[in-house]
């Protein structure tokens, strides 16, 4: 059964909120300096390399550790190289065959990871997935029985303590009604460039809206690399509310993503006006009052940068339901599921 999130934002004569509405990650600065010595009186909670790797098992949560005093052995491009970092090494085998997440949110440097096989062949690896520069690998395919080294690295020579968490991968699939108004864009591809809803960016004198006639709509978001730098898909879509009094937008998704509704209409100053953030698979619902007859801006994306399956190119679906008819003092969510019965 899906979980129903509802989200009411009232007064939105308020200034607008800051948040990149870019598709551009955050660009790292190089980083040269040495790693820390050791600390003595720092607990060695994983080994230093595969040779002496310390036991991982599946799920597990919270766990604490620090990369400083540890050798820099390993490295791998993805995409950055050239890590002076020391690295942990962990080691797991699975009793089945799963997919699993591996998280590193909630440390307190600039992480890096790597899944290597027995045979030392990369699996997978992360660099930058949160926007603190935190790393996390999904959906990363392990055999049961077979042996892996996961290893928690740094970019550049940066070292500390890291927060560890790895989990079964619990997949979500949003599936579009054959009704539902498609969003049409081209697929997304190395070095893309959104000519098609990208909105103010890349010609912030030309601003690129999807027109949205209401209903059903069906969008394809993800992610992309560009120039060798991690690159989300925007989508920027312009609606005429027809409505006065309060309406909902439900938008619902495979992966973690922001619904923005924005203001001023103007690329020079536009900014978040409101927000929801949808969890995967959870119906989430924003609520706007409206006057009827104007035009609103949204803005719909991921809320990271990176592919959480370390691709170069990755996609995933969402759906916005938003009221259609004549003009009545509210639509709720019933409301608008009502009109595809």
């Amino acid at each position: 059964m899906r979980t129903i999130v509802i989200i009411m934002i009232l007064g939105l004569a308020v200034p607008a909120l800051a948040f990149d509405l870019g598709p551009a990650g955050p660009v790292k600065q190089t980083v040269n300096q040495e790693p820390p010595p050791a600390d003595p009186d720092v607990m060695r909670q994983g080994g230093d390399n595969v040779l002496d790797a310390a036991d991982l098992v599946i799920p597990t949560v919270d766990l604490v550790g620090t990369t400083i005093g540890y050798t820099d052995y390993y490295d791998e491009v993805c995409p950055y190289t050239n890590s002076t970092s020391p690295d942990v090494v962990y080691t797991f085998t699975p009793d089945q065959s799963v997919a699993i997440n591996v998280d590193m949110f909630g440390s307190a440097y600039d992480t890096k990871i790597y899944i290597y096989d027995a045979n030392l062949n990369l699996v997978n690896c992360n660099d930058d997935f949160y926007s603190d520069y935190t790393s996390r690998l999904e959906n990363v395919a392990v055999a049961g029985g077979e042996v892996y080294y996961l290893v928690i690295d740094g970019y550049g020579g940066d070292a500390g303590e890291y927060l560890l968490n790895v989990e079964e991968f619990e997949p979500c699939v949003v599936e579009c009604s054959p009704w539902s108004e498609d969003e049409n864009e081209p697929p997304l591809a190395m070095d893309y460039v959104d000519l098609w809803n990208g909105g103010c960016d890349p010609d912030p004198e030309n601003p690129m809206l999807q027109p949205l006639s209401g209903g059903q709509f069906c969008g394809v978001s993800g992610w992309y690399v560009s120039q060798g730098g991690n690159m989300r898909d925007t989508d920027w879509f312009l609606f005429q509310v027809p409505y006065s009094g309060t309406f909902e937008i439900v938008v619902t998704a495979e992966y973690q993503t922001y619904l923005f509704e924005l203001g001023p209409q103007d690329c020079g100053n536009v900014g978040v006006l409101q927000m929801v953030t949808c969890d995967p698979c959870f119906e989430t619902v924003m609520q706007v009052n409206s006057p009827g007859g104007e035009d609103i801006w949204l803005w719909v994306s991921p809320t990271v940068f990176a592919s959480p399956l370390g691709l170069d190119v990755q996609e995933y679906v969402y759906t916005l339901w938003i009221p259609i008819g004549d003009a009545v003092e509210s639509h709720t969510l019933s409301d608008v599921k009502d009109l595809f019965r």
